[in-house]
């Protein structure tokens, strides 16, 4: 009787020292719907001892998360919010983690002859001027922003050009593909969200390769002197494993299809 309470309060202990030992990390709903989270948190876990809370959401939307001091570390895409975050003190210290791209996906049909090309501001600038239906993300996001900045750089207004024919949804990464196939619109993708995708229907990639595509990752423990409540130990255990040669080679086995899906650069 005596045993059976002592191991029934030793794994009270431990059930409680693992929760204890847990952090949020507020990311893009690119990292989760891609999959890669899936792959990577388990064996961070494994390797630290440390359970990860993940609040998938716009980068826009994560970093304002880590403002109000409600996750202990922010791991988004979008190196102007990034860097704001940072020059307002809210953020301790960016890296580098992994890049991937964006692409355009739209109907094979092709209504704005786009496909083949590399020139995104072009593809964009033949979307416009088809007016074909193209499925804007419009949550704030890391794509969200660098859709709008691809726009500008068309040399076109979005917000006087749109008109039934751009569409925005204030949604993630995955509902804005499943829009797109089922009305076979364009829409701004990051790749790793697209090679996961399974519902694809008449979409492809239509337009990939431009510079301008380029998709990077960064990762950033709140600061604890903004908000003491941010469980920094754990927090920066988790960005020290990512930029670690441990996790960025899990980073780089994770592959949908055989496809590496993110291309880990913390070294760079």
């Amino acid at each position: 009787m005596l045993a059976r309470i002592v191991v029934a309060t030793l794994l009270m202990i431990s059930s409680a020292f693992a929760q204890e030992r847990s952090i949020t990390v507020a990311s893009t709903t690119s990292t989760e719907q891609s999959g890669l989270f899936g792959f990577l948190l388990p064996r961070f876990t494994a390797a630290t001892g440390i359970g990860v809370k993940v609040v998938a959401v716009g980068t826009g939307q994560a970093l304002d998360i880590g403002r109000r001091g409600d996750a202990d570390v922010v791991f988004v895409h979008d190196r102007p919010a990034e860097e704001k975050f940072l020059a307002e003190g809210f953020g301790v210290k960016r890296q580098d983690v992994m890049y991937n791209d964006f692409v355009v996906i739209g109907p094979k049909a092709d209504p704005a002859h786009i496909a083949g090309g590399k020139d995104v501001t072009e593809a964009l600038k033949k979307i416009a001027a088809a007016k074909a239906t193209f499925v804007s993300r419009g949550d704030r996001s890391g794509t969200h922003q660098a859709e709008l900045r691809l726009w500008k750089e068309a040399g076109i207004d979005i917000a006087t050009a749109k008109g039934s024919w751009y569409r925005e949804i204030g949604q993630g990464m995955g509902p804005a593909l499943n829009m797109a196939a089922s009305d076979n619109a364009y829409v701004l993708s990051d790749r790793g969200t697209w090679l996961s995708f399974k519902k694809r229907g008449d979409l492809a990639i239509l337009t990939e390769g431009d510079r301008r595509l380029f998709n990077q990752y960064g990762v950033m423990l709140v600061n604890p002197a903004k908000h003491p409540t941010v469980k920094a130990k754990d927090g920066q255990a988790f960005v020290d494993w990512l930029i670690s040669a441990e996790g960025q080679k899990v980073i780089a086995d994770y592959k949908v299809g055989g496809e590496q899906l993110f291309f880990p650069n913390a070294s760079d």
